[in-house]
């Protein structure tokens, strides 16, 4: 299963870059959302093993920083118990003080159990669709406050 979003920020993509790559401050809101967060290095990669609860019930995935293309893109993989998958995103300048922000999910099923699921979550993804690109509007309105307040500091 494959989701996409395209989302224009009002900052410079080197602000926006600079707001990605502070893994400290979405691992501290991670932490407060009630996951279990450590970071290690492996083969200079950063690497993130988590805990959380989810439908009532302990989850454990691990993260990994597999490229890192500054300014213009990263991508993540992701192992969990039943599903792996990827995360992509790239970054687009459109302007002095604009960037265009291109996320790509992509979900695989490990077993047969995760295959049903995903497509269940198929026959749904209209409405799965719509609550990601909310959460990445979510993100994206983040990004903006933060890249403003960081520009604002150096002036």
């Amino acid at each position: 299963m494959k989701l996409t979003s395209r989302e224009d920020i009002e900052a410079a993509i080197d602000a926006v870059h600079e707001v990605l790559m502070d893994f400290d401050h979405f691992e501290r809101a991670a932490l407060r959302r009630g996951a279990e967060v450590t970071r290690n290095e492996i083969n200079g990669k950063p690497v993130w093993e988590t805990s959380f609860t989810f439908r009532q019930k302990l989850r454990r995935a691990t993260v990994v920083l597999e490229r890192h293309d500054p300014p213009s893109s990263l991508m993540f993989t992701f192992v969990a118990q039943r599903f792996e998958g990827e995360v992509l995103v790239d970054l687009v300048t459109l302007g002095p003080r604009r960037t265009r922000m291109n996320t790509t999910l992509e979900l695989r099923p490990k077993n047969l159990a995760a295959r049903l699921l995903l497509h269940s979550l198929k026959l749904a993804r209209g409405r799965i669709l719509r609550r990601y690109r909310k959460r990445i509007g979510q993100l994206v309105h983040a990004i903006e406050e933060r890249a403003g307040a960081a520009s604002s500091h150096v002036r």
